[in-house]
């Protein structure tokens, strides 16, 4: 899938500034200056979206080892520039990296609200019930 015109995909991060307020703003759980950094420098791969403009609308990230085993997280679209494909090139160019520099057998991962499952599914993910359990803590 290619983008909408006048967006363009960027390989890398946002500033901490545009990580926090995305997650804001399209709904996810809000997080911290702290924390958005955190999950910068901690990632194995990340990209954004910005407009015509320069700005951000949308990011997602690849968190792992390197070699088998990732999480997709933080896959996030401003609402007002939903449904322009954003998400599915977001995806594909980090699915793309894992084919790219990582051997076969990697194991992918992530947790999918509702309005995303479509997306992923249509890239082969598949849910893990009943054979597994997905589970979280959020700590204190």
């Amino acid at each position: 899938m290619t983008l909408a015109a006048g967006y363009r995909l960027v390989d890398g991060a946002p500033s901490t500034d545009d990580y926090v307020r995305l997650r804001r703003e399209s709904g996810l759980s809000v997080k911290t200056a702290e924390q958005g950094s955190a999950a910068i420098t901690g990632s194995w791969a990340f990209r954004h979206v910005v407009d015509a403009s320069g700005g951000v609308v949308g990011m997602g990230r690849l968190v792992g080892d390197g070699a088998w085993y990732f999480l997709v997280a933080d896959m996030a679209t401003l609402p007002e520039h939903q449904g322009r494909g954003i998400g599915s090139v977001i995806l594909d160019s980090l699915l793309e990296q894992i084919h790219a520099e990582v051997p076969a057998g990697a194991y992918v991962t992530l947790t999918a609200d509702p309005p995303g499952r479509r997306l992923y599914e249509s890239r082969g993910f598949v849910d893990v019930a009943p054979a597994r359990t997905g589970m979280h803590l959020v700590t204190n």
